[in-house]
Parts: structure tokens; sequence; C-alpha cells
């Protein structure tokens, strides 16, 4: 899918790939990849967990953005550029702006808050900007992003929907209502790990009663 001129892809399960009109590649917790996918510039990390954190998927010659928790596995990984990062930190890559926020889950013991894992905002161009929430529940923090749909921006939520380990498609229905985004897309499902293509299938069709716009992309 294109969204004045930048391309997301969907890796599976949490994985996508962000390709930006000038040709940087950005992914996020590629996971388990097909052999069409090229090595990316930067790649993102939102937590320590195998099926985000990958080393099989991290191709050498890039750049990854981590929690501390990960150093240790990804200090395995000859010739890649490392870069550990906290809640709230902000950094930019190629003019891209990117913001580590908080992911956790509540009333599930997989992803405690106190693990400090993350979500990422991703500004492009200005006036693209994506939210990518990793592994969470409907959690406070979340209301701090409301509003970035506005002021002529296109605004994209991707937003995990299994129910197991994080939160399923009604939780994430909540989300989305609130938040408000111009695109909303589902995440961790469809590999085997966890989830199934009908929870995105319901989180797509309750978005659609509610107005917004949902749609499920296919695995590259």
């Amino acid at each position: 899918m294109e969204i004045n001129g930048v391309k997301i892809e969907f890796l599976g399960h949490s994985g996508f790939l962000i390709t930006c009109k000038e040709g940087k590649r950005i992914a996020i917790d590629p996971y388990n990849l097909s052999n069409n996918v090229d090595k990316a510039d930067l790649i993102l990390i939102t937590h320590s967990h195998y099926d985000h954190c990958s080393i099989k998927d991290i191709k050498p010659g890039t750049i990854i953005i981590i929690p501390p928790d990960a150093q240790s596995k990804i200090t395995k990984i000859k010739d890649i550029h490392m870069e550990i990062v906290e809640i709230d930190d902000e950094f930019e890559f190629s003019k891209i702006k990117i913001k580590a926020v908080p992911a956790y889950t509540i009333s599930k013991d997989a992803h405690p808050k106190s693990e400090g894992w993350l979500g990422f905002l991703i500004k492009i161009d200005g006036n693209n900007i994506i939210y990518h929430a990793g592994d969470t529940d409907n959690i406070p923090e979340m209301k701090n992003l409301t509003g970035h749909g506005k002021q002529g921006n296109h605004f994209t939520v991707i937003l995990p929907v299994s129910g197991t380990y994080v939160m399923d498609a009604e939780e994430a229905v909540e989300v989305a209502s609130f938040l408000s985004p111009d695109l909303c897309i589902p995440m961790h499902y469809g590999t085997g790990v966890v989830g199934t293509i009908e929870e995105a299938q319901k989180f797509v069709k309750l978005c659609k009663r509610l107005g917004l716009n949902a749609v499920i992309l296919e695995k590259i």
C-alpha cells in the first residue's frame, strides 16, 4: 500500500517494511521473512521476544534500533550498527523522525511495563505519521498520540489484534476509535506463532462499522 509516496508492506506477524520516497527502507520487527524481502537501511525492534527480535532475519550492514534487553542477542550479529533507545527517546534517520513510545500489557504477564518495551511513532516527510504499537494492550499513554491525523497529516496506526499476549480485536478497535487515524492496519497474526486471519478480519469489520478506514495487507 502506498500513501503520499510512502509504501507500507506487511512482512508477516508484527513485521512491516516502510519505503520512503527517496528509497530509504525501514523494517519493524522482521520475522520469518520471505526471500522477496531485501535488506533494510534501518531496523526497529520493539522487544526481545524471538518473534520480534529474530537474529536470522537481521542482515549485516544495517542500522538497528533496540530496547536495552535485546542487546545481548544483537551483539551476536556481525557488521551492524546498534543503537539502544528507551521510552520517550527521539532520534532522526535520513530526515525521518522516530520516537520510542511505551508498549506493555495490563491484564497479561507476557509484556510487563517494567521491561520498558517499545512501540514506534514514525514521521516521514513531515506529514506521513505511522504508529506501530508493538506488543501491547490499550494503555493510558496511547491517549498522548491523539491528534496526529489533523493539520494535513496522514496518520496510520498498526495495532495487534490476536488477543493472546496482546489486546484482541475489540480492544484494538477501542484504540483506533480514540486515535481516529486515517488508516488502521492489524498485526500480530498469521504466521503460526499466535493469531489468525479471522481476528484481523474481525478488527477490520468492527473498524468499518465505526466509519474507520481499515485494511488487511497481504504478506510479501
